[in-house]
């Protein structure tokens, strides 16, 4: 019972007419403090329809670019539950190089935490979303490419092992 409701949910969230609407929710909730990785849902929709390679890539930067936007009003309006790490060289690294090092908000465990410091920060708002983007951007697109030059025996054999 319970596999077959999830093989269903999987089959629904790969459909067409949800694939982008998946792969954007993730994308979204993955850029919060919620850990989960949205790569394998933005190559799962590309594997299936090739044709939808710029609209994943598009829709998951969208996606958690909006989630990094969150991060970053969220330590906006955080600044007391940050007070005594105010002095951390981190702070003093965000703060010398400004909105730019929203570019790193596509490294995986500190990219959304820094989302969040630069809100606390008050970095500039649509520089550092703009740069944001294109971390993010950069980071689908590199991941993806990676993803389909990976042959598809290995992704059969990592099915079969996971009992697919």
């Amino acid at each position: 019972m319970i596999e077959s409701a999830i093989a269903w949910l999987l089959a629904f969230l790969a459909a067409p007419a949800v694939g982008l609407t998946s792969v954007f929710l993730i994308s979204f909730v993955s850029a919060t403090l919620v850990p989960l990785g949205s790569e394998p849902a933005v190559f799962a929709v590309v594997k299936a329809n090739e044709a939808m390679f710029w609209p994943a890539i598009a829709v998951a930067t969208c996606g958690n670019t909006l989630g990094g936007v969150v991060d970053y009003w969220m330590g906006y309006y955080a600044k007391a539950a940050f007070a005594k790490e105010r002095e951390s060289r981190w702070f003093g690294w965000l703060a010398r190089h400004g909105a730019k090092t929203m570019l790193l908000s596509w490294v995986p465990g500190i990219g959304d935490p820094l989302c969040t410091l630069g809100g606390w920060l008050k970095l500039p708002f649509w520089p550092a979303v703009i740069y944001m983007a294109i971390g993010k951007f950069a980071r689908y697109l590199t991941m993806t490419v990676a993803l389909l030059y990976v042959p598809d025996g290995f992704w059969r054999g990592v099915a079969q092992m996971l009992g697919g």
